[in-house]
């Protein structure tokens, strides 16, 4: 089943002159795929990202989520971005629980999911803590747990360990993965760190420099569950060096 359908996208920026920002995307996503969006900065991957969520309108194409139009931003897709985002006056349980709690559900059909959440992402024992009393890697972790109570079937991650220590990135991704391989949401991640891409997606649409186009539609053949020993594989280092060649030939 397609959950997202992109055909012959396009981006403008009114101006003088006017900014193309993307140009032809076609892009196919399926209901619980793993997708990575991999390209240069400036590529027009968070622009791609933001018509998907309803921030944005494409100027020429179509886009649809579910069978339908995105006309507006909902609940059915939740955005993660590169910080948090969260209330700072809220605990860890206030700021999992606010979307639900303002859209007026009621708490039985809320509270046993948020509980639920925060056990995934390994957060039970931190419900009453302030985020400034939270290190970046859990904020974030807080940040993914309030996107997947509201019930949210699509998540759209915006290089959400991009401002992490290498390390706390490296168990971001794997808490990742676990969470995708327990709930199967469909997830499109944004990146430009190609291991990141090759170690957490089924699929990875290289995207080439502004204005953003797709390059390659590329399968990435490692199998689930994946741990971090995948990373040294022979496999996982030739599609690591093609990938590279790719985005390195279209720089030049």
């Amino acid at each position: 089943m397609s959950n997202i359908h992109i055909q012959g996208l396009d981006k403008t920026y009114p101006g003088t002159p006017p900014v193309r920002a993307l140009h032809g995307i076609d892009l196919t996503v399926a209901q619980g795929e793993f997708v990575a969006l991999l390209g240069p900065s400036g590529c027009g991957k968070s622009t791609l990202l933001n018509l998907i969520a309803g921030f944005e309108f494409p100027t020429g194409g179509t886009l649809q989520v579910g069978g339908a139009p995105v006309e507006a931003p909902g609940p059915s897709r939740g955005v993660v971005f590169q910080e948090a985002a969260l209330f700072p006056w809220l605990t860890v349980w206030e700021n999992v629980i606010f979307g639900p709690r303002v859209q007026g559900m009621p708490k039985a059909d809320y509270e046993g999911r948020a509980e639920e959440m925060l056990r995934i992402v390994g957060l039970s024992d931190f419900k009453n803590h302030l985020p400034v009393q939270l290190s970046g890697g859990m904020r974030q972790r807080v940040g993914i747990a309030r996107i997947l109570t509201l019930g949210s079937r699509v998540l759209l991650m915006d290089e959400p360990f991009g401002a992490l220590d290498a390390q706390t990135r490296l168990t971001m991704q794997e808490l990742l993965l676990s969470v995708w391989q327990q709930l199967k949401p469909t997830i499109i991640f944004v990146t430009h760190d190609i291991d990141e891409a090759i170690f957490l997606a089924d699929t990875i649409y290289v995207m080439s420099v502004r204005p953003g186009r797709i390059q390659q539609r590329i399968e990435v053949p490692l199998g689930r569950p994946r741990t971090i020993t995948d990373t040294t594989s022979e496999a996982f280092n030739t599609m690591k060096r093609d990938i590279l060649h790719l985005i390195r030939h279209d720089h030049g």
